[in-house]
């Protein structure tokens, strides 16, 4: 598994599309809390842990158990942990969910990036 993070607008599909070839077609766009691992990459991850709040969901648990599913999966993720602290007690638990799935998909793959200005910036 290969985790993509960083900040809105920072080239961090560009960069997944450049860096392992991908295509449209190999994108999945996070719009809900179900994940079609099908597709080589999952994009947008911070929608879908919205979602799972908003659903009362565990973003976590959705993906403990489908290790296998992800295993050769790139994900990407975009950073909301910077800036003013959201005052709506929704947007805060969204942030820490974020957060908390980075986290738990951080240690499990096998590498990991930031994208900032386009740039990679190598984590592990």
């Amino acid at each position: 598994m290969v985790l993509i993070i960083g900040g809105a607008w920072q080239g961090k599909l560009d960069f997944a599309k450049e860096t392992y070839s991908l295509a449209e077609e190999d994108v999945f766009t996070c719009q809900g809390v179900e994940i079609d691992f099908s597709r080589r990459c999952v994009d947008r991850l911070e929608e879908f842990t919205l979602a799972c709040v908003q659903a009362e969901k565990d973003p976590v648990a959705y993906f403990v158990g489908r290790e296998e599913l992800c295993r050769n999966s790139i994900l990407i993720c975009g950073d909301i942990s910077c800036g003013v602290v959201p005052m709506s007690a929704e947007l805060r638990l969204w942030r820490n969910e974020t957060g908390r799935l980075c986290q738990y998909l951080a240690k499990n793959a096998a590498r990991v990036s930031r994208i900032f200005c386009g740039l990679e910036q190598r984590l592990k």
